[in-house]
């Protein structure tokens, strides 16, 4: 399918645009598309301004043309994969902080802003943004808006979303909306901040957010326990958060990510299922780590270890970062398919984990398990050999099966990474027809031609 775009040639914009080849192909697939599964837009614009989204995406409605954001194309879900072609609306050249106020604990910025630069510029006033995922330094302001991503830290800080003040949205047919204002509650009519949150581009673009921030802590330690039996990994963390200990960052790594951080990192992770904890505060940490070692020592943990500085706790957490990485370089013969961030409430977290591990034993297929386990999240890939059909479609039917359980537990198919592409047909059993139904209305009243990112989110109706 392609579009007639000519009218681009005509529009008085501040970007620019691009019909090249390069260009194009450059925008057909995310990090999480399959080779092959790509999808060349017909143009690719590089919008410099509000105004030139507006005009954009007038033109396109108009027109009947699709139009799809594109931030830093590191999403894992095909979310940005332009699937019905049109135009490639990539934000990453809307890069400016517009604004900072350290008395309001607020920054202004526009989507194409990296989550690591907010940190940093935050930092200069003594401040941080205490949701900031993992992936900060390689994912966009806009595209952590567009999927509600949440990270290490969302145990106690929650998610992107619940740092949001306000944002500027273009709607489909160009209309330029304000979802909030400056102050940090409002009771005034819907909340369409949180209606834009996580719709992945489907209902409206954003081109402006307002950000909470947060004085950064005083004492901050960090270590990590290690365990014989993944059960008890896994119920220590669910004690750890059911019994109230105060704890930022609560990550799980079993010990088949722990081979793979090991050789891709050449770090010395003990061979074994490990929660890494942080603690965050401004005074009595102490008293808080001895609480956490408490609960744990009740399942039996080998060794419980702090790192000695801010030095030994950035190597610490290294690993957990590279994971990602380390699982796509493993093994040259084995193609890690669907990357899952299934989330379960957290008295179901042992549950899950079991269940993955008792698939990949049955079928004989690698899963590692990792991920945000202070608030149920666990991230998994199964890999398989993907020249063996068989295999394929077994390593298939196993991840098809975790997000299942994840659903039956009362969990959701997608903690962070967002429905995109991969998920959609997982949505109606996670909330149901009727929920669906009311998604669909939304969108119509707000994409009554469907023009905004096609083919995401929403199953086929």
């Amino acid at each position: 399918m392609s579009h007639d775009v000519s009218f681009l040639e005509d529009l008085e914009v501040d970007g620019e645009t691009s019909t090249s080849a390069g260009t194009r192909e450059s925008h057909a697939a995310d990090w999480g598309t399959a080779d092959g599964d790509g999808v060349t837009p017909d143009a690719v614009v590089y919008p410099g301004s509000t105004s030139d989204v507006s005009r954009v995406l007038s033109a396109a409605s108009e027109r009947g043309v699709p139009v799809t954001p594109y931030a830093a194309g590191t999403g894992l879900e095909g979310n940005a994969v332009p699937v019905d072609a049109g135009i490639s609306m990539d934000l990453s050249r809307m890069d400016a902080i517009l604004d900072v106020r350290p008395g309001d604990f607020q920054m202004d910025v526009q989507p194409g802003v990296m989550g690591s630069a907010v940190d940093d510029r935050a930092g200069e006033d003594g401040l941080w943004f205490p949701p900031l995922p993992s992936s900060g330094d390689i994912s966009t302001t806009g595209g952590m808006v567009a999927t509600d991503a949440g990270g290490m830290g969302t145990v106690k800080y929650g998610e992107v979303a619940d740092w949001l003040v306000r944002l500027e949205v273009v709607l489909a047919d160009g209309t330029i909306v304000e979802t909030g204002t400056r102050a940090v509650k409002s009771s005034a009519g819907y909340n369409l901040t949180e209606l834009v949150v996580g719709s992945e581009g489907t209902l409206g673009v954003v081109t402006e957010v307002t950000l909470e921030l947060d004085g950064r802590p005083r004492q901050v330690r960090g270590g990590r326990a290690v365990f014989a039996d993944l059960d008890d990994a896994a119920a220590a963390v669910t004690d750890a958060v059911q019994s109230g200990v105060d704890v930022a960052k609560l990550e799980l790594v079993d010990e088949t990510s722990a081979r793979m951080a090991n050789a891709y990192a050449g770090t010395d992770l003990p061979d074994a299922p490990t929660v890494f904890v942080e603690f965050h505060a401004d005074h009595g940490v102490d008293e808080e780590v001895r609480y956490c070692r408490e609960v744990f020592d009740a399942h039996d943990p080998l060794r419980f270890e702090l790192a000695a500085d801010g030095e030994g706790m950035s190597d610490l957490w290294q690993a957990r970062r590279d994971l990602a990485f380390a699982i796509r370089s493993y093994d040259p013969e084995l193609t890690p398919l669907h990357p899952g961030d299934v989330t379960v409430p957290i008295s179901e977290y042992g549950t899950i984990v079991r269940y993955a591990k008792r698939l990949a034993a049955e079928h004989d297929v690698v899963v590692p398990c990792f991920g945000h386990a202070g608030d149920g999240n666990v991230h998994y890939s199964v890999l398989v050999d993907e020249d063996d059909p068989e295999a394929v479609a077994v390593g298939e039917d196993v991840y098809r099966r975790i997000v299942e359980k994840a659903i039956d537990l009362g969990g959701t198919s997608t903690g962070e990474h967002g429905i995109g592409r991969g998920k959609r047909q997982y949505l109606e059993r996670e909330r149901g027809p009727g929920a669906v139904d009311a998604m669909r209305r939304v969108k119509r009243a707000l994409d009554p031609d469907g023009i905004l990112n096609p083919g995401k989110v929403l199953p086929e109706d």
